[in-house]
């Protein structure tokens, strides 16, 4: 009887244990499903409108968001650094840009709380003359004369509270021709995370996250998105890494890579995802998935899956994505979110580079902003100069 008893007790116990790793398991990635996704989408007006403006800064491209608390969970409307790429600034009278405008390559915002004008400051240095002037001068032994930075995504490194940002190293043999530009590198730029703009004291590092390309144009570079998978960054299923992605450009095919926050400017601790496993040549990295923008984002979703946000082939009017189990794939096919209506306002607007900012979502949603540009860039902003900003919509999860 006691044999017996005892045998009760421990299939009892068995079953338990195996209950229980089920339910952790289940609870790891609840959702198997990478080929579809349930949601309705919708404008937000309340982002769109906060980036359209007469003066100052009046239009950009570029739009990451940095959470300055680390903290990367939707409902976070912590104190926000919002990174900006080719800037115009200047004054707009009765939709014309006044005499005196001009671009820079990088410029900044801070944001904090909802998406009210009283809330957000752009940030950029003035010259003598108080002309606006580049935040983030290119400046490191790699750097040859002329380059500048456009700027990639950035976070929060837990392990030293830096913020990093990739900026991406930029030649333009033409300056009269925004499109005849090459990307040479990405520098790492970092700075205490309570450093404010225009963030004099920061530091800039060459990194290795350059891939020759074969040929030559088919080149790949590190920066377009950033996942902070750590505990802290209070992720769904955080396994301690930041992963960095990149983009093969001729392709528009996602890279992976992925280092501990404590080994992020040690670039002999990196490792790059060749397919099946982690490898320490970034030469071997792999083409995970294709048909993205040079910029996009990697968000984790309540139920254990991961959603890669994009513009569909770069430059387009879809809004896509696609469904991985893990951060670095393998993603189901391209879903389509959402049809970009400016090239029905102008067939010359051009939406591009597509991502998500979860923080700044609410729960159970996802905020996602997108780029438009003018085929004829300087024409184009004299006759509507506040073509050139971000455009918002969100996604409700179902």
């Amino acid at each position: 009887m006691r044999m017996k008893k005892h045998s009760i007790i421990a299939a009892v116990i068995l079953c338990a244990a195996a209950f229980s790793i089920q339910s952790a398991s289940a609870q790891k990635v609840k959702n198997t499903d990478i080929t579809s996704l349930k949601f309705t989408v919708e404008e937000a007006p309340e982002w769109t409108n906060l980036f359209k403006r007469t003066s100052g800064w009046f239009g950009a491209d570029g739009v990451y968001s940095i959470p300055l608390n680390g903290i990367e969970k939707p409902g976070n409307h912590t104190k926000t650094l919002m990174v900006f790429s080719d800037t115009m600034t200047g004054e707009i009278v009765n939709g014309t840009p006044q005499p005196g405008y001009t671009m820079v390559n990088n410029t900044n915002a801070i944001i904090t709380g909802e998406p009210k004008e009283e809330n957000i400051t752009f940030n950029y240095p003035v010259d003598e003359s108080g002309k606006a002037v580049t935040t983030f001068i290119a400046n490191t032994p790699k750097t040859a004369a002329g380059e500048y930075y456009w700027l990639g995504d950035g976070f929060v490194n837990e392990a030293n509270n830096k913020v990093y940002i990739h900026a991406y190293r930029i030649r333009n043999q033409k300056p009269e021709d925004v499109w005849a530009f090459e990307e040479m590198g990405t520098t790492l730029i970092s700075f205490p995370k309570d450093s404010k703009p225009p963030f004099t004291n920061h530091k800039q590092m060459d990194t290795p996250f350059f891939i020759e390309g074969k040929p030559a144009a088919d080149y790949g570079i590190m920066g377009s998105a950033v996942l902070v998978n750590t505990k802290k960054a209070q992720v769904p299923n955080p396994d301690g890494y930041i992963y960095l992605y990149g983009t093969r450009t001729k392709r528009k095919s996602v890279l992976v890579a992925r280092v501990q926050p404590k080994d992020y400017e040690n670039f002999s601790k990196w490792r790059y995802w060749d397919g099946k496993t982690w490898n320490t040549d970034i030469n071997k990295i792999a083409d995970v998935t294709d048909h993205v923008s040079h910029e996009y984002s990697v968000s984790p979703l309540p139920d254990g899956r991961y959603l890669l946000v994009f513009q569909v082939d770069g430059i387009s009017y879809e809004v896509g994505a696609r469904i991985g189990l893990t951060p670095y794939g393998p993603f189901g096919p391209v879903i389509k979110l959402y049809d970009c209506k400016e090239g029905k306002e102008n067939p010359n607007f051009l939406p591009y580079n597509a991502k998500a900012h979860p923080h700044l979502s609410n729960p159970g949603e996802l905020l996602i902003s997108y780029n438009v540009i003018g085929a004829d860039f300087y024409n184009d902003i004299k006759k509507s100069p506040q073509h050139y900003r971000p455009r918002f919509i969100k996604i409700k999860l179902q």
